[in-house]
């Protein structure tokens, strides 16, 4: 995986945040010229979406934002991880003796 990759699946992620409740909101709305064409179950299930599609799109949006944020949260964790292990290294070969490896002619 890529150094930017979180981040940028992040960006993509929160910018789409409120999309997918909108898109069940247009299932409604499309499907509303059936609601006078359905009779017994299908119209009390359409029915009962139809009052429900608010709190749907709400906890869709909710929920995508949710996943907005914890791809944030291993993004940050990523990139100090990154910085961390590349200033472990540094201070590691500042202190290792590369004389020892040597091999001098005797």
């Amino acid at each position: 995986m890529g150094k930017d990759t979180l981040g940028t699946l992040a960006k993509k992620t929160g910018g789409k945040t409120q999309d997918l409740g909108g898109l069940v909101k247009r299932l409604a709305a499309a499907a509303q010229p059936l609601e006078g064409k359905l009779r017994g179950s299908g119209h009390d299930a359409f029915m009962s979406f139809k009052s429900r599609v608010d709190g749907i799109a709400a906890d869709l949006n909710a929920g995508l934002a949710a996943i907005n944020k914890g791809q944030q949260g291993m993004d940050a964790a990523t990139q100090t991880g990154m910085s961390e292990m590349a200033q472990a290294a540094k201070k590691t070969e500042g202190a290792a003796n590369f004389d020892g490896a040597k091999f001098n002619k005797r």
